[in-house]
């Protein structure tokens, strides 16, 4: 069986639950985790020791809180006040846990879904998104980590061109896999709004609803929106229900097209506020 997961979030308790409830066996399942695998949750070294002790049985993509981690972690970025990493930078295995964390992916293809943490631009398909991730994905892995780190903030450029080069290309990379929510009609990303896709400013849309989107038609799961809640549709799975803000922690079974949807109830950990 292989299911997908949504954001754990330092959310080990819950995880475990959830791991209880499907009854997962390491020798015989498989799961994916859509990213945010740390941070405002309690328990965000337990979390990654959970998942790494599942060994080739998990998955874990990289969200916008776990390249926080990594930019914490090189001194490129402040801890913000709600972080709850402490664990993880002050344990004698740090260095471990990092390198760790940076060879995880930024996107994955797993039983017939594309897995990404936040979304896609209207202007690239699924086999352009696979391609972008692994050109991110080497800077991240490779030994020049701390100079991509310190290039990698910023919301410019806000639309995709292919002759984005460098900085400017990784970067529009990373904050459509982990950070993207609303799109204007030409493709252009927005940051500033976190409502539910019900509350799209005028000219703004889901990514997932961007006219003329090449990705249409392919299955997408992803995380990141916990005010978007569950999305089950055929071609599409948003996974963040909420966990760390007291909602639920949600598995989806994807295996054999399978759709069974399992579900754990949070204890809420902070207060709902800017992700």
């Amino acid at each position: 069986m292989h299911y997908l997961i949504g954001d754990l979030q330092g959310c080990c308790d819950a995880f475990d639950r959830l791991l209880a409830e499907l009854d997962f066996s390491p020798s015989r399942d498989r799961l994916t985790v859509l990213g945010d695998l740390v941070n405002r949750g309690p328990a965000s070294l337990p979390t990654l020791r959970r998942l790494r002790d599942l060994g080739d049985a998990a998955d874990a993509l990289l969200g916008n809180h776990d390249l926080h981690l990594l930019a914490v972690a090189h001194g490129v970025r402040p801890e913000h006040r709600s972080d709850t990493l402490r664990d993880i930078l002050q344990t004698p295995e740090r260095e471990a846990w990092i390198d760790w964390v940076r060879q995880r992916p930024l996107a994955l293809r797993r039983e017939g879904w594309l897995c990404v943490h936040a979304g896609l631009p209207p202007q690239w398909d699924a086999a352009q998104a696979l391609a972008l991730a692994d050109e991110v994905q080497a800077m991240l892995r490779g030994p020049d980590l701390r100079d991509f780190l310190f290039v990698m903030y910023g919301n410019e450029p806000a639309r995709w061109r292919e002759d984005l080069r460098g900085a400017d290309r990784w970067r529009f990379v990373v904050n459509v896999l982990t950070r993207v929510r609303f799109v204007a009609a030409d493709g252009t990303l927005d940051f500033k709004t976190k409502n539910g896709a019900l509350q799209a400013p005028p000219g703004l849309a889901p990514w997932f609803e961007a006219p003329g989107r090449r990705s249409a038609g392919e299955p997408v799961a992803f995380g990141h929106w916990s005010t978007l809640g569950l999305v089950n549709r055929p071609d599409l799975l948003a996974l963040d229900t909420g966990c760390v803000w007291g909602g639920q922690l949600t598995a989806v079974r994807v295996d054999g097209g399978r759709r069974e949807v399992t579900q754990v109830a949070c204890q809420q950990a902070q207060v709902p506020g800017p992700v």
